[in-house]
């Protein structure tokens, strides 16, 4: 069975134009057409766009993916190359995603900061008094905060993402 650019386009969540640019650049070569000169994909050709769209997804380089695409072309004797590309992009894929839960670890704390303060109608309780300076403590009441919370999980986070002066104690 075959399938339509559109049908192609609805099944993977992408849009018409984002295959067409797909194949411009290179990554749909294994794409017959028809008689009619359109494109005739098979389910082994949606196999392999969802992992066009999932490598794209993660941040792979449109030059990366058609390395892949080729490399998947030759055949079994790329399999340790393609592994090897893989791995890489897991890895540079789980540092994002450490890092944006240490941004949302410090937006959290933040947030706590501004409730705080917002609670108190000044943000004079979390500075050094007669200062605009922020009390050395503060990352210290926050942890208790998420001790007493039950928020245990973000504690562990919290403790990668203290500001520095804060950690120097």
């Amino acid at each position: 069975m075959t399938y339509s650019i559109g049908q192609v386009a609805n099944e993977l969540g992408v849009s018409i134009d984002t295959i067409r640019y797909y194949d411009k650049a290179g990554l749909l070569p294994f794409v017959q057409r028809n008689s009619i000169g359109r494109r005739a994909f098979t389910d082994n050709d949606i196999h392999l766009m969802r992992t066009i769209v999932c490598l794209k997804n993660a941040g792979v380089p449109v030059a990366e993916i058609a390395t892949f695409i080729a490399l998947r072309l030759k055949g079994d004797a790329t399999l340790t190359d393609r592994y090897q590309l893989l791995k890489k992009h897991e890895q540079d894929l789980q540092q994002q995603i450490t890092d944006l839960q240490d941004t949302m670890s410090y937006l959290k704390f933040k947030e706590w900061y501004y409730q705080t303060a917002t609670e108190a109608g000044h943000e004079n309780i979390h500075f050094v008094p007669g200062t605009n300076e922020v009390r050395p403590e503060l990352d210290q009441e926050y942890d208790q905060y998420l001790k007493t919370t039950g928020q245990l999980d973000e504690l562990a986070r919290f403790a990668n993402v203290k500001d520095y002066r804060l950690r120097r104690r």
